[in-house]
């Protein structure tokens, strides 16, 4: 398994912010758990951040902006692998750089190659005991009412009952895995397990920038599953004071004491949804056979590919097969994304109602079904790591049939 590498991204030019993600994020274990505008935050950043690496896009402006790093870098020397990058070829530059402690500097353009071997340098560098941090698991839904409570919980549930588990769990027997309820307003996480927290995400806010591991603990519900669950707020007034840095630095602490992390949202592909895309190992992206929700998924994907995010990671789930599509296949959804499909959940109603209304996951309410043996099926295959089945090449001709479909009373 690689070494998970952290990088902050400093970079004040937006036009360059695509291509620095896609550059970062093509390479494996490595999570981006901040993107700095303003130099001036960086010493906040790496206050509330653990990173292993510091980006540094200097342009367009790198005198002004190494004015402003400088200190920051020569006070903390050692903390950091600092990377600068650069269109100005001016050496004295090069020199005022390496001597505030920047240990890697790059001069635009550069083969991707270049950045990533010195990531690759970095990750074996790692000391043995900070190699790894928990997995973080988005499951997103691409309309309302396809399922994505539903299968967070149940993937959560059995992702901690896994016993032949080959990622070297925190405490040792089966992995600790949290889930997370990031609809702070409507949110159903806790309701789907019958859970009653005394805490919620809104108490993590308060005090982000400093949390501590028993903190952590005394927030989380331990649920009889094995599964800790982190509720949304109570009211709509605290749910209104999270800010999207606050629920990152949330779930950045909490990759760092759970081997798992899986999240219920964001809803929306906002602000705080990219800087979660940033962090995550593999993205969850719930459809049904209906146009609108292919529809849909479509366009947050290409979303993502635009704004620079590698869309390798996301997994397509198929929810509720079996009803009667009358319009849509497997493989009509496969073509048009031009994706496989991960995993296809059968539609069983009467398990699935009966579980939400009992809080009672599938492990308990209908240990037997066929739709509890494909979340189990779900957990295995997420612990083994599986490589993407993912088509990352243009979506070109497969999509044409399917599409003309889809425009029909666009």
């Amino acid at each position: 398994m690689s070494a998970t590498v952290r990088v902050i991204v400093v970079n004040t030019d937006e036009e360059a912010a695509p291509e620095l993600r896609s550059h970062l994020l093509s390479v494996d274990g490595v999570k981006i758990v901040a993107e700095v505008d303003e130099p001036a935050f960086l010493a906040q950043a790496l206050n509330q951040f653990h990173a292993e690496v510091v980006l540094l896009h200097l342009d367009p402006t790198p005198g002004p902006m190494m004015d402003v790093i400088t200190p920051l870098l020569e006070a903390r020397k050692g903390e950091f692998v600092a990377i600068g990058m650069t269109e100005d070829r001016d050496a004295e530059l090069v020199v005022r750089a390496m001597r505030a402690g920047m240990r890697e500097f790059l001069w635009k353009p550069f083969p991707p190659e270049q950045l990533t071997e010195i990531l690759r340098r970095v990750q074996n560098e790692a000391p043995e005991g900070v190699r790894r941090s928990g997995k973080l698991i988005p499951v997103v839904a691409t309309s309302g009412g396809a399922g994505a409570t539903t299968i967070a919980t149940n993937l959560a549930v059995e992702l901690a009952q896994l016993e032949n588990w080959d990622g070297q769990p925190a405490t040792g027997g089966k992995p600790r895995v949290a889930i997370v309820d990031l609809d702070f307003r409507f949110g159903q996480v806790a309701m789907f397990l019958d859970a009653q927290p005394d805490y919620t995400i809104a108490e993590l806010c308060d005090s982000a920038e400093m949390l501590e591991a028993d903190q952590l603990e005394r927030a989380m519900y331990k649920h009889p599953s094995g599964v800790h669950v982190l509720a949304h707020p109570p009211d709509f007034e605290q749910a209104e004071r999270i800010t999207a840095a606050q629920a990152v630095s949330v779930l950045a602490a909490l990759q760092e004491h759970y081997d798992y992390v899986v999240l219920d949202g964001p809803l929306r592909l906002d602000h705080s949804a990219r800087a979660i895309f940033d962090m995550t190992d593999m993205y969850l992206l719930v459809v049904q056979l209906l146009v609108p929700s292919v529809r849909s998924a479509d366009r947050y994907i290409s979303e993502l590919r635009r704004s620079g995010y590698n869309t390798d990671r996301i997994r397509l789930v198929c929810n509720r097969y079996g009803r009667e599509a009358a319009f849509l296949e497997p493989g009509d959804v496969e073509t048009t994304l031009n994706r496989k499909l991960g995993w296809i959940l059968p539609d069983d109603w009467k398990s699935s109602s009966t579980s939400v209304n009992v809080g009672q996951p599938l492990l308990e309410s209908a240990p037997k079904s066929k739709l509890r043996s494909t979340y189990q099926q779900m957990a295995q295959d997420i612990a083994k790591a599986p490589p993407s089945e993912t088509d990352s090449g243009d979506e070109g001709d497969g999509k044409k049939g399917l599409f003309s479909l889809l425009s029909r009373g666009g």
